[in-house]
This record gives C-alpha cells, sequence and structure tokens, in this order.
C-alpha cells in the first residue's frame, strides 16, 4: 500500500466515523444510548485503523509522528470521551438541580488533577512544540528517563508509542471539560417560563433552514465553536418540531445550484439591508 492509498483509507475511516456519530446523536434516544452505540462504532473504528496500519509502513520518521501525534489521537478521543460521558450519565443521581449542578461541579474538578499531573507535556502539547517528537510519537523508542504512562508495559507495541495517548486524553478531556460546562451552565432556574411562550412554526422550506444552520455552524456561533453539527440540528429540529432528514445530503445539493449557492443567506441580506433602507428614510 502507498502513502497516498493510506491516507484515503485514514481519512474515509474518520469521515464515515463522524457520519455514524452524526447519525446516532441525532437520535431521540437518551444520552446514554447513544453513547454506548457510539463507543461501539468507535471501537470497530479503531481497530479497523490498526489493521490498514499494518498493511502499511511509514516512509519517514515525519509521517510515523503526525499519524500518532494527531491521526491516532483524534479516534481514541472519541472512545475515551464518550466513555467518560457514560459513566458520567449513568451514575448521575437523581435529584433537584441545586444537587445536580454540585454533580456536575464535582466531576469537572476531577480534571484538574490530569491537567495538574501532566502540565509539562500539556505545555509541549498545546505550544506546537515538535523537539521531543521522535521521543514522544516513534514506535520501540521508549525512554524510561520520561515520565511515561504507568499502562505502557501493556500497550500493543505496534500500535502505539509513549505518548499518543496522552493526547487522547487532553483532546477527550477537552470535550469533557466544554461538556460539562455547558451542563454547569444550563441550569433551570430561569426567568421565562418556555410554557408561556408561544410556539413558532418554520414555514420557509426546509432546505432554507439547512443552509442557515450550517452557516451558522461554520460562524462558530453556538457554545464558542465547541458545538458540533449534530447537536445543533437537533436543537433548531426539537425547538422548531421539524424534521431536517439527511441534512448531508441537503448540503451535497446546494453545492450542485449553478447560480447562488446561499441563496437563502442572500434573501436575508437583502430584505435585512432593505429594512435599514426603509428605517432610514
Amino acid at each position: 500500500m502507498n502513502g497516498k492509498l493510506f491516507r484515503k483509507k485514514v481519512d474515509r475511516l474518520w469521515s464515515d466515523l463522524m457520519s455514524s456519530i452524526d447519525q446516532i446523536n441525532r437520535s431521540e434516544n437518551e444520552i446514554i444510548h447513544r453513547a454506548e452505540e457510539i463507543l461501539m462504532e468507535t471501537d470497530v473504528a479503531i481497530r479497523q485503523l490498526k489493521t490498514i496500519l499494518k498493511q502499511y509502513q511509514f516512509a519517514d520518521w515525519n509521517e510515523e509522528i503526525y499519524f500518532f501525534k494527531n491521526t491516532k489521537p483524534q479516534f481514541v478521543a472519541l472512545y475515551i470521551y464518550y466513555s467518560k460521558i457514560l459513566s458520567i450519565e449513568a451514575s448521575k443521581p437523581f435529584a433537584d438541580p441545586a444537587a445536580l449542578k454540585s454533580y456536575f461541579e464535582q466531576e469537572r474538578s476531577n480534571l484538574l488533577y490530569f491537567y495538574s499531573e501532566q502540565k509539562d507535556f500539556i505545555n509541549y502539547y498545546r505550544r506546537k512544540s515538535t523537539f521531543l517528537d521522535k521521543k514522544y510519537f516513534t514506535r520501540f523508542r521508549f525512554d524510561f528517563k520520561l515520565k511515561l504512562s504507568p499502562e505502557l508495559y501493556s500497550y500493543d507495541e505496534e500500535f502505539s508509542t509513549s505518548h499518543d495517548h496522552l493526547i487522547s486524553q487532553i483532546i477527550a478531556n477537552d470535550l469533557l471539560d466544554q461538556y460539562l460546562t455547558n451542563k454547569i451552565n444550563s441550569g433551570d432556574c430561569t426567568d421565562t417560563d418556555v410554557t408561556q411562550v408561544r410556539n413558532l412554526e418554520w414555514t420557509a422550506p426546509k432546505v432554507a433552514l439547512t443552509e442557515l444552520l450550517y452557516a451558522l455552524y461554520q460562524s462558530n456561533c453556538f457554545n464558542g465553536g465547541h458545538a458540533d453539527l449534530a447537536e445543533i440540528f437537533r436543537w433548531a429540529e426539537n425547538s422548531l418540531k421539524i424534521n431536517l432528514g439527511n441534512y448531508h445530503k441537503t448540503l451535497s445539493e446546494i453545492r450542485l445550484r449553478k447560480a447562488d449557492r446561499s441563496k437563502f443567506i442572500s434573501l436575508i441580506r437583502q430584505n435585512f439591508n432593505q429594512y435599514l433602507d426603509d428605517l432610514d428614510v
């Protein structure tokens, strides 16, 4: 297998996994069941990634470093993240909002131990340093003078380096921190009773809403850019009581438009500008 085919297979594997996770997260199932499904899908993908790697020989150290510093950790991070989500949600007490908030705050504080324990490596990773990459991200080169994970002895040496798992943990914990922060900040004590708000119905075409949601997602308009696409579409569908169907396919149809591909956004801009012009008169 040549390098181009290897990268193509890995990219396709990642794309398929993202699509599967997206579909699962759009379901009406509770988070516990969704996390279980996602863990099974991710486990299969990681095993396939391992099989693909066995069929390929890296051309040089740079290629090997990139795989273990960037590619593999993305897959494993998803497994770690949803494992923790499953554990947290399955152990969640049936309690009042204040007690639940305290529970999530405690879970979030547990992350601080990891960040403190691994602060040197986290600093190296976040600063995008490279001077230790050969030691950290190439196989069969464990330097026992470095701080290593105690579980390292049981790792598959053909599919692991001394520090790729730590990167997976960093990515997963960053995602978990955002998840817990959203839980803590969501709260149930709001000034407005949602039952008193009249339900709104989306009466424009569904493709128009899909175009708008993609644009908002690409502009990082939700949760500081940390909300994933499935969350945004699920929120819109639940809020507007609408089924947007396979929005990936809808996007493909939008891309095939001959003239203005973002015609709904163009229409919004035109109407709003006209409104502003009318106010100036």
